[in-house]
């Protein structure tokens, strides 16, 4: 059986207690501002005009995303591929979920709300002074701010090195690529991909 409507899943699982029900913010509280000024990486979900949904990371420095007052964040652009497809999807429809991490910690925070594109001199001049100046900014106003208990990690052992061994045999994106497109040199594809990264990363950095 599928589940279909609300009644469907109130006929299963209960109504949230009151601390979870009301626990959505519409402002960045100086608790909050102090957690995304420690958040060295940042899950952003997007979706098209036509609902189709997308989720990258973003990471650097901590504090890599601004706190532009007690509504609006801003997330710089940084190197990527150049498909475009989290910012063109902002573009469609600037509905955006946020999901803010901090290695170490069980608990995350969580912003949603409409999203735009800046290039905004006030905006892309408050960068990371580690990092050069971005092309453009996301910044997003905060419509629901709220914090995720620590449930999931707690449950995943993110955070636990002493389970990481048990995951060192995972595919790497090289042999997924070459899997993917039939690739036998994946050491050589290792190595360029390497090469890739330095590059651009170093290339991104603010000059001393």
């Amino acid at each position: 059986m599928n589940l279909s409507t609300a009644d469907d899943l109130r006929a299963i699982y209960r109504m949230p207690g009151a601390g979870a029900a009301g626990k959505s913010r519409t402002s960045i509280d100086e608790a909050s501002a102090r957690f995304i000024a420690k958040s060295p990486i940042v899950m952003l979900a997007t979706a098209s005009a036509a609902g189709h949904c997308d989720v990258s990371p973003r990471g650097g420095p901590p504090g890599f995303v601004t706190v532009l007052d007690d509504n609006h964040i801003a997330i710089p652009d940084l190197g990527g591929n150049n498909r475009l497809d989290s910012l063109q999807n902002v573009v469609d429809n600037p509905q955006v979920g946020l999901l803010f991490l901090v290695p170490g910690l069980d608990d995350t925070l969580r912003i949603n709300g409409p999203a735009t594109i800046s290039t905004a001199d006030d905006i892309l001049d408050r960068h990371h002074p580690e990092l050069r100046r971005p092309k453009s900014a996301l910044v997003v106003e905060t419509r629901e701010l709220f914090v995720h208990c620590a449930k999931a990690f707690r449950r995943s052992r993110t955070w636990q090195p002493e389970t990481w061994a048990e995951l060192a045999d995972a595919p790497d994106l090289v042999e997924i690529v070459a899997c993917q497109f039939a690739i036998d040199d994946r050491e050589a594809l290792r190595d360029d991909l390497e090469q890739d990264y330095v590059a651009e990363l170093s290339a991104e950095r603010a000059e001393s």
